[in-house]
């Protein structure tokens, strides 16, 4: 069956995860009329809440930690009436090491540039003044340089730069991009204390990102259609003309445009010739319900690990979740194994060493994110392809960001500002 798109200056966006409803947000503020098209049952892609009948409880599919300097990711959830849902931070984050028992914290947050760039410096067991020199090779990195390359080996690398760099880009100090990662850290150092406030969702991913999105894009007469997967895009010149999914086709207007917002491999197969970075890097996350509210040092609802196999421990009440980033060398060991290595560090950093492991679930990400590396770096796509009605949303785009919520949503404002300016 063969339809035509409904009135003029229509805008189909394909994908609903948080880099399309990104764009159907600021397209629908702009007056467009806008209709969002979803593969899966549910919106939300990498960044949703479900529920879980193994532990009968809600729980993310994944542990997404927020910065106060992600400008963009908070003015998407104040234009959706959720800037309340995010817990933020008290304080310097704690870390341990579980191999040695040592603890510190840190805080990027206070006094000038040059004194919360030393920070690491100062607040990190082991790190030396000599280590601050390799700053001045990050600033200077090249294109094709990694991070161990750039920051090279030591205490500080292990207990600061290794899991900041695994955690911001799912990709070990050894591969990362060493210009990625220092783009990061001069958007969040040149915010000052007020950008590095660490932030969660009070509730849930789909409560704080999702849900709030989808009732004021549904106030806006924005429709969402689930389980419409598109098949394929007909391209002629230098305009898209027709979406066809399973059963149905749309034909498109002159004053039509497209949104593809769908994973990278997927856009590769709808594009003829688009280059998108290819290798991803897998995250793993575990889920315990404790016999009572946990608490880590300081009182914090996180908690930074090295010397063991979990990296950071999220709380939000009795429920626990642990985060392993570049997960590729556990991805396919056995849930029940995961979760004994798991509980076994998460139980040390509680305070419980030896706490038999409550009930848990393992969430496997083996496609979280792309890797992100300097090759990796060259295939990142911009937003705007050789098809004046077809644009480009996703967090493997080249946003300047790594592949996290923050890019993901610039990267829907960045598709959506190409389609009004091409419009214009």
């Amino acid at each position: 069956m063969t339809t035509q798109s409904g009135p003029g200056r229509a805008v189909h966006i394909i994908g609903a995860g948080l880099a399309g409803l990104a764009a159907a947000l600021a397209l629908s503020k702009s007056g467009r009329s806008v209709c969002i098209h979803e593969a899966a049952p549910q919106a939300g892609g990498r960044c949703r809440s479900f529920h879980d009948a193994t532990l009968g409880r809600r729980i993310d599919n994944g542990n997404h930690l927020l910065l106060s300097a992600n400008r963009a990711a908070l003015d998407y959830l104040a234009e959706t009436g959720a800037a309340d849902t995010l817990v933020a931070g008290d304080g310097p984050i704690p870390f341990l090491d579980l191999s040695t028992g040592d603890a510190w914290k840190l805080d990027l947050g206070t006094g000038g540039l040059l004194r919360r760039l030393a920070a690491p410096v100062f607040q990190v067991p082991g790190a030396r003044c000599l280590d601050a020199v390799a700053m001045v090779r990050l600033a200077t990195a090249r294109p094709e340089t990694s991070v161990l390359d750039a920051l090279g080996p030591g205490p500080l690398m292990e207990r600061f730069w290794r899991p900041f760099t695994t955690a911001v880009l799912n990709t070990d100090p050894e591969e990362a991009s060493a210009a990625l990662l220092r783009g990061v850290l001069g958007t969040l150092l040149f915010e000052g204390g007020d950008g590095l406030i660490p932030l969660t969702a009070r509730d849930g991913l789909s409560e704080s990102f999702v849900d709030p999105c989808l009732a004021a894009l549904a106030a806006r007469g924005v429709p969402l259609g689930l389980g419409r997967r598109l098949r394929a895009i007909d391209l002629e010149g230098n305009r898209a003309t027709a979406l066809h999914f399973q059963g149905e086709s749309i034909a498109l207007a002159d004053t039509d445009d497209v949104v593809i917002a769908v994973p990278a491999t997927a856009a590769s197969a709808l594009l003829p010739g688009l280059t998108v970075p290819a290798e991803t890097s897998a995250i793993v996350n575990a889920h315990f319900i404790l016999e009572a509210p946990g608490q880590v040092p300081g009182g914090g609802v996180l908690i930074g690990l090295v010397g063991g196999t979990a990296e950071w421990v999220f709380l939000r009440g009795d429920l626990a979740s642990i985060t392993v980033s570049a997960a590729d060398t556990w991805i396919d060991r056995p849930a029940e194994e995961l979760l004994d290595l798991l509980w076994r560090d998460t139980a040390t950093a509680l305070g419980q060493p030896d706490a038999a492991r409550p009930p848990g679930r393992i969430v496997k990400e083996r496609r979280a994110t792309f890797r992100q590396t300097p090759e990796a770096m060259k295939r990142r796509p911009v937003s705007t392809t050789a098809w004046r009605n077809l644009v480009l949303a996703g967090d493997w785009t080249n946003t300047g960001l790594p592949a996290t919520i923050e890019g993901a949503i610039r990267s829907g404002g960045a598709a959506a500002q190409a389609l009004m300016d091409a419009r214009e």
